[in-house]
């Protein structure tokens, strides 16, 4: 077995493997001005739809150099939704024979099931046997891209949580902050997840229009009149601790921690005084918590486990850097609700106890009153116990009228306060378990912004690592043609991953991640780690799901409507760019819409800027596949492979310019009838024909 420290090739070595592996023919004749040939756009087909081996095959030989094998079920397949799995070994064989015979390559999509890695379920909470579920497709469908591909992208669809765009980042900061909005109003009606990170359930969903009621703390203010000093900015307590403004105090004017505050209490009303937190109010109170965080993480940051977990901050124990340390404002709101109900069952915790206390003073004084009474009486001479018993009768209503001697109403006084001990003793622990599950909640709440991507980072790294595995053990037996990658496709709007800016996001913490992995479980040297990492974990690009922002972009009311859509058109090409100059795409999804639904338009039929987008991609350096994802046509032409033509077209392919035909054949024979014939066609056409580089249309050259 191949070790990992030496089973990887050199970063120049995989470079030169991912992007110029072709098999030593040519693609073809540029398509003009954005410089790629017909033979460089692949086509996928969903398998299910595309019912078995036999169809896929006579799909393959209708011109792809490239095709994308995307697997339509999740879990048990079944006839219109196949998984990696109903494909067996001779299955297999027959498609990777026909890529040889054929001369094309395979990449795979994982199951269109997955939607991120997170783990998020319908009712919104965040379940590791979801997460599970979704690992394991994408672990088989690292096989089947290893059996049938051998190797190559392996996409996956993000889409990790559901999230508002008001409040993130790429929404409120930047060139294009304020431009998108996911309906009317949604500043102030937008939602937000808070989890319970021990199980992943959503223990709240903050309305960000409703606001919240906060205990108001006793702390010493100026002018206060405490102890050995009066008004002044400073004084000490009674135990000497020097007590300054704005420092939390008790009833009495001692100084208290943070975590034994307690509130003010208003005579007039009987009660503690409050106050009302909007959301602008959290996002206050939010900074403020950031702040205290950070310093209690900046000093606690190599402590032990225990000081952590006897921590509100907790949830920060494995943050590597001090400005991923954030509290969020919708964390902020439970703080302050979970501490206002801490407050009120600390106070009645406290009352009962010193009730306890006081109860327990009072039957021991009244013991040994009982046992002296009890004494006297036994002395007492019985003729003159009349005088006793007349004591207690004077007594009247005070006393039951059955009683007849002192030691009696003792007794009985005796047992009420042993009754009020026993209710006090039962009530304070109530009280104070609640205090105690309070404070668990507090150390376990996250933001789902959070929580979610530390899962998602997590799974994408442990399928980094597998698809590395895979992509070692194929080089080891001497058959890899193309590493595999785990390429992370941008999904839907309404998701996280979607935008660019949470996409690149998800692949630097998922690198990281793996990083770390690979260095603890493989011993690999960090330099190695961060190589393999960085060239396992990619984006899938999808430019029909990137245009289908443009439904919730905000018009310039000062602009024309073609201004506004060019505005639009800016935005989506310099996401792309910025993708590009990170080195983030490694694959790329080639379909249209108008910017509503996932219709899967042919390039060019809708209104995305596809040839903009791509000609940002070549100029960047992009030499990855071009998959041309057929959709609409299948239903509203006469094949998928119209999609791929209609491509052809866009770019200029030279197969629709003029040029003499040999043969019998012409281009309608080719648009209107070869394509859905089983057989490769018996003509050229385009340019190359005649010529002295005999090639079929498709770009092929005869052997």
């Amino acid at each position: 077995m191949v070790e990992f420290g030496t089973g990887y090739v050199n970063a120049m070595d995989r470079e030169h493997a991912s992007n110029h592996h072709d098999h030593g023919h040519d693609h073809g004749h540029s398509t003009g001005d954005v410089n790629i040939s017909a033979g460089e756009l692949g086509s996928s087909f969903g398998l299910g739809p595309v019912p078995n081996i036999n169809a896929i095959l006579s799909k393959l030989r209708a011109g792809s150099k490239t095709v994308e094998l995307a697997f339509m079920g999740m879990g048990k397949g079944a006839g219109g939704g196949h998984t990696a799995g109903m494909y067996g070994k001779k299955q297999r064989q027959a498609l990777r024979e026909a890529a040889e015979a054929n001369r094309l390559d395979f990449t795979t999509h994982t199951s269109v099931g997955v939607f991120g890695l997170a783990g998020q379920d319908r009712q919104g909470n965040f379940s590791r046997d979801s997460k599970i579920q979704s690992l394991q497709e994408i672990k088989r469908a690292i096989e089947f891209a290893s059996d049938v591909g051998r190797g190559g992208p392996v996409v996956v669809h993000t889409g990790e949580f559901n999230r508002a765009f008001t409040e993130t980042d790429w929404n409120t900061t930047g060139k294009y902050a304020g431009k998108f909005e996911s309906f009317p109003g949604e500043d102030e009606r937008a939602k937000f997840y808070v989890v319970d990170r021990r199980t992943g359930e959503t223990k709240a969903v903050i309305d960000k229009g409703r606001s919240v009621t906060k205990p108001l703390w006793k702390t010493y203010e100026e002018g206060d009149n405490f102890w050995d000093k009066k008004g002044g900015d400073e004084y000490r307590d009674r135990n000497g601790e020097m007590v300054k403004k704005g420092d939390f105090i008790d009833e009495w004017g001692n100084k208290v921690d943070k975590e034994k505050r307690v509130p003010i209490f208003d005579p007039e009303t009987g009660g503690f005084k409050t106050q009302q937190l909007d959301w602008n109010d959290l996002k206050k109170e939010a900074i403020g918590m950031t702040k205290e965080a950070r310093e209690f993480w900046e000093k606690n940051k190599d402590s032990s486990s225990e000081v952590w977990n006897n921590s509100k901050w907790g949830r920060f124990k494995d943050i590597k850097r001090i400005e991923d340390v954030r509290v969020f404002p919708e964390e902020a709101y439970m703080i302050s609700n979970i501490e206002t109900n801490m407050a009120n069952s600390q106070s009645y915790a406290m009352q009962y106890t010193r009730d306890f206390e006081e109860n327990v003073k009072d039957v021991e004084r009244l013991e040994k009153a009982y046992d002296i009474h009890k004494k006297i009486e036994e002395e007492t001479d019985p003729e003159e116990r009349w005088q006793l018993e007349k004591q207690i009768s004077d007594l009247g209503d005070l006393v039951p009228p059955e009683t007849k001697m002192g030691s009696e109403v003792l007794k009985k006084m005796i047992d009420r306060k042993k009754y009020a001990i026993n209710q006090a003793q039962t009530t304070a622990a109530g009280q104070w378990s609640q205090v105690k599950e309070q404070e668990n909640q507090l150390k376990h709440l996250e933001s789902a912004r959070r929580y979610a991507l530390e899962e998602s980072y997590d799974s994408y790294a442990r399928a980094g690592v597998y698809a590395a595995d895979r992509s070692n053990q194929l080089r080891e037996q001497g058959k890899l043609k193309k590493e595999i990658r785990v390429a992370m496709e941008n999904l839907f709007p309404e998701a996280y991953g979607a935008h660019p800016d949470e996409l690149m996001k998800i692949v630097r913490g998922s690198r990281e991640k793996m990083q770390n992995m690979l260095v603890e479980s493989r011993g690999l040297s960090e330099k190695k780690a961060k190589e393999v990492a960085q060239h396992t974990l990619t984006v899938t690009f999808d430019t029909g799901h990137m245009n289908m922002w443009r439904k919730y972009w905000k018009n310039d009311d000062s602009k024309s409507l073609k201004q506004n859509e060019k505005d639009f058109d800016d935005w989506a090409v310099d996401m792309v760019d910025q993708m590009s100059k990170e080195k983030m795409i490694g694959h790329v999804h080639l379909d249209d819409n108008y910017g509503y639904q996932d219709e899967h338009l042919a390039p060019g039929e809708g209104n995305t800027p596809i040839k903009r987008m791509v000609n940002t991609l070549k100029k960047n350096g992009y030499k990855g596949e071009l998959i041309v994802e057929p959709g609409a046509d299948f239903t509203n032409d006469s094949g998928g492979f119209q999609s791929v033509m209609k491509t052809w077209k866009l770019f200029g392919s030279p197969i629709y310019g003029a040029g003499s035909n040999m043969g019998t054949g012409n281009w309608n024979s080719i648009g209107g009838g070869y394509f859905g014939v089983n057989r490769p066609a018996n003509f050229t056409v385009g340019a190359y024909s005649p010529s002295e580089d005999w090639s079929l249309w498709s770009g092929v050259p005869f052997e």
